[in-house]
This record gives C-alpha cells, sequence and structure tokens, in this order.
C-alpha cells in the first residue's frame, strides 16, 4: 500500500470544483480545499508506486490544474 500526500494548484475559481471530482475517486481517501501555496490537498491510498504514477499522470489532464507537488508517505 502506498500513501501520498498530493498538493495541487488550480486556475484560480477551480479549486471547489476540481477537489468534488477527485473526491469521487477510490483512491482519494482525504480532500482539503486549502489558502496558502496550494489550493487543494489529497490523501491517496494506492496498491503501487505505478498505481501512483497513473493516478498522478491521469489527474493532471485536468486542464484547472496548473502544478502538483507529491509527496509519499513512509
Amino acid at each position: 500500500m502506498v500513501i501520498a500526500y498530493v498538493m495541487i494548484v488550480t486556475e484560480p475559481g477551480t479549486e471547489s470544483k476540481i477537489a468534488r471530482e477527485l473526491k469521487k475517486k477510490e483512491s482519494v481517501k482525504d480532500v482539503g480545499v486549502v489558502y496558502g501555496e496550494y489550493d487543494i490537498i489529497l490523501k491517496i491510498e494506492v496498491s503501487s508506486m505505478l498505481d501512483l504514477q497513473n493516478f498522478i499522470l491521469e489527474m493532471r489532464k485536468n486542464k484547472g490544474i496548473q502544478r502538483t507537488t507529491t509527496m509519499i508517505s513512509v
């Protein structure tokens, strides 16, 4: 099991919509819209590093997401 936290910077005004979309994904265990350097923080749980990579690559296709930073929990 891989647990990771993903910080997301979105296009202004899209953070709530993107957070709602991400919350529907099975791998997403928690979503928070936050203030500061990032707009959204996700906690995700996946089976493998490959699954994590696939999740991140798929998520980045969203045009409203400008940048992501991923931290893998040990």
